[in-house]
């Protein structure tokens, strides 16, 4: 069924305002200095916001949806925040002349879902607090991992892409996007088994857990197999885990946009479960149980909310390895040092600040040059990514202010 005209209506203006800033010059210079910066060339820090609290954000009506057809709902959310980011905090967002529209992928998955209680503090937000139950005790219990099945319903990719015509030729162009993989062993395991369970198998029985960890290698490689030979892989990604992926290197030489391969896009890994072990579990238990992944793709962003600064001799093990994730609980100046300018320092900037009772920009503007100095001591080619955004105190304001405050300083960083 088409939209109604009066959903048609509402997309239609708001795809026209995005096709407008789409096409201003400043989207291609930004793209320009993400590419600077991923080839370890960069002209300033690079500054991008991410997983925001947008149940706090709704300023006039500003993210009010108005259509009625959820599949017109979900493209009006996103054209809304879109355009709300980019008249409030957009730093270094490019708006793209385009909207994707995803393949209808069916992945059977592992076989294993998460059985947990959830604990809500604020009823309006995503943001909510897990107990998870360990499913993963005897060792009949490896056989519960599956390998996946990739399918492709072409006929509902047809009729979302005819949707979307619908609702978008003449403002942006229609993109049938593939899979951006998100590969990791430690996250799923942390909600099939609960994150202390995990930590103590890890010590208590290590050849138990590296064993289901090589199943869901093995069953990620399979998945990414069987996307290759389908042509379901993405390709030209704009994001790689919240930050620029616009690059000079890829897609690889060959490259057929009907059969993207793994090579010619970004990668994502972490492992924040293991923030806690030692330097030797992590590379026996991470680096090289993943290295299969992580040779496959042409670039690899790495790490998240996990410190990594006293475990760079490892994580410089990754093969394809170009941007390094620098968390708030790191200590900036050994993470710098032991960067350099081989990687990009993607800095986490703690969004603490945005949660205390009072917004101190003095303290915001302190933690943020702090890091801009360290990384220039170093030489860092850096990007401020901040993220984890989980509240502002129902005060969007203070959000803006900080992006305001950061791109001056990333901005005097140039000069």
């Amino acid at each position: 069924m088409m939209p109604s005209q009066h959903d048609r209506e509402v997309i239609r203006r708001l795809a026209e305002e995005t096709a407008e800033i789409a096409a201003l010059p400043v989207q291609e210079e930004k793209r320009r200095l993400w590419r600077r910066l991923n080839g370890l060339r960069p002209e300033r820090p690079m500054v991008m916001v991410d997983q925001v609290c947008w149940n706090e954000m709704n300023v006039d009506d500003e993210l009010t949806l108005l259509c009625e057809d959820p599949e017109c709902r979900a493209y009006e959310g996103q054209l809304r925040r879109q355009l709300y980011q980019w008249r409030h905090f957009p730093v270094d967002m490019v708006v793209e002349p385009f909207v994707r529209v995803p393949k209808a992928i069916h992945n059977t998955g592992f076989g294993v879902q998460a059985k947990e209680r959830t604990a809500v503090t604020d009823p309006t937000s995503a943001v909510v607090g897990h107990r998870y139950e360990n499913q993963f005790v005897t060792e009949e219990d490896l056989d519960k991992i599956q390998t996946p099945v990739v399918t492709h319903d072409e006929a509902e990719t047809a009729r979302r892409l005819e949707v979307a015509h619908e609702l978008f030729d003449g403002t942006l162009q229609v993109i049938e996007y593939g899979w951006d993989p998100y590969l990791s062993v430690w996250d799923p395991l942390s909600t099939w088994m609960s994150v202390e369970e995990a930590l103590y198998a890890l010590v208590d029985r290590p050849e138990y857990m590296l064993e289901l960890g090589r199943r869901m290698v093995n069953g990620y490689m399979a998945t990414l197999d069987q996307m290759e030979e389908q042509g379901l892989l993405c390709h030209h990604q704009s994001l790689i885990h919240c930050t620029g992926a616009w690059t000079d290197e890829l897609p690889a030489p060959g490259f057929d946009p009907a059969r993207p391969r793994t090579k010619d896009i970004w990668m994502f890994g972490l492992a924040q479960m293991l923030a806690t072990v030692s330097p030797a579990m992590f590379e026996t238990f991470e680096v090289e149980l993943c290295k299969p992944l992580f040779e496959r793709f042409g670039l690899v962003y790495y790490g998240c909310c996990d410190p990594l600064d006293k475990k760079m001799a490892q994580v410089r093990k990754i093969p394809h390895l170009r941007k390094i994730s620098m968390s708030p609980w790191v200590d900036e100046e050994l993470g710098a040092s032991e960067i350099g300018s081989d990687y990009v320092y993607s800095r986490k900037p703690n969004p603490a600040f945005l949660a205390w009772p009072s917004f101190d920009e003095e303290a915001a503007r302190k933690h943020v040059q702090t890091t801009v100095d360290i990384c220039a001591r170093h030489g860092c080619p850096l990007e401020l990514i901040f993220k984890d955004i989980s509240t502002v105190r129902y005060q969007p304001q203070r959000l803006w202010r900080w992006a305001e405050i950061t791109m001056q300083i990333v901005q005097e960083a140039s000069a």
